[in-house]
């Protein structure tokens, strides 16, 4: 009995002890001095009892973190290894009370608060010098700690936009968008605004679309214009995105038959997708002129993006028309710039008074034959073009000066056309007659519309 007694006497002494050791080095560090706090917790942390309680660790915490934020340290290398103590004397801490009750102490409440501080300081030096891999893994250790902070309402704000902001700029520069687009996500929810904030939106709207989340896309894309009404990046749609987010013609193309994968009919996804690959049949004067190997797909592809753009909006019909037209226009220019040479090399080698060779005059004719059928492809929706603006007219007796310059170019050519019909229609007295009669309505058109009443454009 009496060794029972003695032996709960020094347990008693030993915990009266080690309490009395938390107590005295509180006070201490209560008194800011954090060098003598930190040489008495080393001393008494070699003490297993003192080392075998939670306290011990959110303690070291507190010291070892206030110290790497101390004037006399701080942005030091002996800082950084500090924090890095701190940052794991917390997480055993967190181990061996998951509650983390002591947190509400406000001796030891400094600890993850200067842990905040510390890697958030450290984060934004380097994101000043633009080491962005390194700055981002400390920015996430301050939202680590700053998401503590307020979850135990320590931090009164619902949400750190300094850090959140700070950190998904450094993942979008270093590469790391998955990490950007969390970090945005929690600001856009939070619906934070105001200078500085737009790009959180864009981001989001942008990667978004690039992820073929188009719930997302729409949800953003509204809550950047409700918080940025002025912003005009706000009012783009699906299509705008689709081209606009693409360097080259694949992936505008790729991007652009992903959208009418899911909705066939929508008529500015065909007309933009007519008009991209109008664009790589078509190139200005000064861009490559090598030929496409997959030509033939591809006119075909936007002969059928401009007819379905064409039906799905017949008010502006014209347009999608206007470039078929065109397409086949510059189709046979080219086709002409053939014909035209090879007229004049089989002229330079045949003598005077002598008959052409039969393969001089066979490829004269093929290169007329194809001169006449890619003049024809461009015939209809030329009368297309003219239908929908003579309609115009009768309607409202009056023209806009560009839609006026589109309606005459369309009968030109059209007259053309029928005037080379005619010209390859020797020895057929009864289609030059018909050839002749389409040939004198379209310049007689062309004619009419200079005194069609020009329409003022509403602005």
């Amino acid at each position: 009995m009496k060794s029972l007694f003695l032996l709960l006497t020094l347990s008693l002494s030993a915990f009266f002890a080690t309490a009395q050791n938390y107590d005295n080095i509180k006070t201490i560090m209560m008194l800011n001095q954090l060098d003598k706090a930190k040489a008495d917790f080393d001393k008494a942390f070699t003490n297993a009892k003192f080392a075998g309680k939670p306290e011990a660790y959110i303690m070291k915490t507190a010291i070892y973190a206030g110290l790497a934020m101390s004037d006399a340290k701080k942005n030091t290398p002996e800082s950084e290894q500090l924090t890095a103590e701190a940052d794991a004397a917390f997480s055993k801490y967190k181990e061996m009370d998951p509650t983390m009750a002591l947190i509400s102490d406000p001796t030891y409440q400094n600890g993850p608060i200067n842990l905040y501080s510390s890697y958030y300081t450290a984060g934004y030096n380097e994101y000043s010098a633009k080491k962005w891999q390194t700055s981002l893994v400390k920015l996430k250790k301050a939202i680590e700690y700053s998401d503590l902070l307020i979850l135990k309402k320590i931090l009164s704000s619902p949400v750190d936009t300094n850090v959140l902001i700070l950190a998904a700029i450094t993942a979008e520069n270093s590469g790391n968008k998955e990490d950007a687009a969390s970090y945005y996500t929690r600001l856009a929810d939070a619906k934070i605004g105001g200078d500085g904030f737009e790009g959180v939106y864009r981001f989001l709207v942008s990667y978004s679309f690039a992820k073929k989340d188009m719930s997302a896309f729409e949800k953003y894309k509204a809550l950047g214009k409700e918080l940025f009404p002025k912003s005009e990046y706000f009012n783009y749609d699906k299509i705008d995105f689709a081209v606009g987010l693409m360097t080259n013609f694949n992936d505008k193309l790729k991007s652009l038959e992903e959208v009418l994968a899911t909705d066939p009919d929508n008529y500015k996804a065909n007309q933009v997708l007519g008009e991209i690959i109008y664009d790589t049949l078509n190139p200005k004067e000064d861009a490559p002129q090598d030929p496409l190997p997959n030509a033939v797909e591809l006119e075909k592809k936007m002969k059928e993006a401009f007819e379905k753009s064409a039906k799905a909006k017949p008010e502006t019909a014209e347009i999608p028309y206007l470039y078929m037209g065109d397409h086949f226009i510059n189709k046979a220019s080219k086709v002409n710039d053939r014909r035209e040479a090879h007229s004049k090399d089989m002229k330079a080698r045949t003598k005077p008074g002598a008959m052409s060779s039969k393969e001089d005059i066979a490829k004269r004719d093929a290169l007329d034959k194809e001169y006449g059928e890619t003049l024809e492809q461009a015939r209809e929706p030329y009368e297309k073009v003219a239908a929908i603006f003579a309609n115009k007219v009768k309607q409202e007796n009056e023209l806009e000066m560009r839609d006026k310059q589109q309606y005459k170019k369309a009968v030109s050519y059209l007259a053309d056309i029928f005037a080379f019909k005619r010209a390859m229609a020797k020895g057929k007295p009864a289609d030059q007659a018909k050839y002749s009669a389409e040939e004198k309505k379209w310049t007689d058109a062309y004619d009419a519309i200079n005194s069609i009443k020009e329409k003022k454009r509403d602005h």
